[in-house]
């Protein structure tokens, strides 16, 4: 029994040493956490504006010129990722500034859309800028295609609910002649990516079509071509969607 004692007394004894040791009054409390990275916020696109003609800019050849995007300097925002998409061949230059501008090669008599990320060390947030289209002058050009139609719905690579049985392809069209010179549209649509069946027997002037049957577990493709007073056209992108 007295064994039992003193061991009982010696855990205890060491308990008490531990618990005074642990309570010096002179130790330092460990740093507060650093405060949160505040996150980026977006900018303004400034120069080329949206829905214009860019003849700024430095000619290179006849097929390209460097033209200097400008933007406003965002909050919060270390780099700025500049994004320019060739609107004819969906190709996109991402290049990274710190400052409120960069000067970018692009290709002359292209349509262009544009748009800008802003960025910041120390947190994964970001925030996107709206998008602007500008077409970038060519030589000799007098009379511009139309933009390349942006879908509206259903949107780029969406999935769509099982009970879908129906959608309205809607889409925006925009000229630099203004938005009168668009004569009109033919669709394209389909489950084949390589040839989807046009689905306009002659030109809509609509920028709508309601009531497209779809069918559960299947990926759809469709293509809009836009067409002016002046008989220029252009191909929009092949869009997709899935109904699951």
């Amino acid at each position: 029994m007295k064994k039992y004692l003193k061991i009982f007394i010696s855990v205890f004894t060491i308990a008490l040493i531990a618990a005074a040791c642990g309570s010096d009054d002179g130790g330092e409390a460990p740093p507060p956490p650093p405060p949160p990275v505040p996150a980026p916020e977006a900018v303004t696109l400034v120069f080329p504006p949206n829905n214009t003609v860019c003849n700024q800019g430095e000619i290179l050849s006849e097929t390209q010129s460097i033209v200097t995007f400008e933007y406003s300097l965002a909050e919060n925002t270390d780099t700025y990722e500049v994004n320019v998409i060739n609107l004819n061949t969906t190709i996109s230059q991402r290049l990274n500034s710190t400052t409120g501008e960069l000067a970018i090669t692009i290709e002359r008599g292209t349509p262009y859309e544009w748009f800008v990320v802003s960025r910041a060390e120390g947190t994964n947030e970001t925030a996107t800028s709206d998008s602007a289209l500008f077409f970038n002058e060519g030589p000799g050009i007098t009379n511009f295609s139309p933009f390349p139609a942006q879908a509206i719905n259903p949107t780029r690579g969406v999935a769509l609910p099982t009970t879908t049985t129906a959608v309205n392809l809607e889409w925006e069209a925009n000229d630099t002649d203004g938005a009168d010179d668009i004569v009109g549209f033919e669709v394209f649509f389909g489950t084949s990516q390589t040839d989807p069946a046009s689905i306009t027997s002659e030109l809509i002037t609509e920028t709508i079509i309601s009531d497209v049957a779809v069918t559960s577990g299947i990926t759809y493709f469709w293509q809009v071509i836009t067409t002016d007073s002046h008989g220029n056209t252009s191909t929009s992108e092949l869009f997709s969607f899935q109904v699951l």
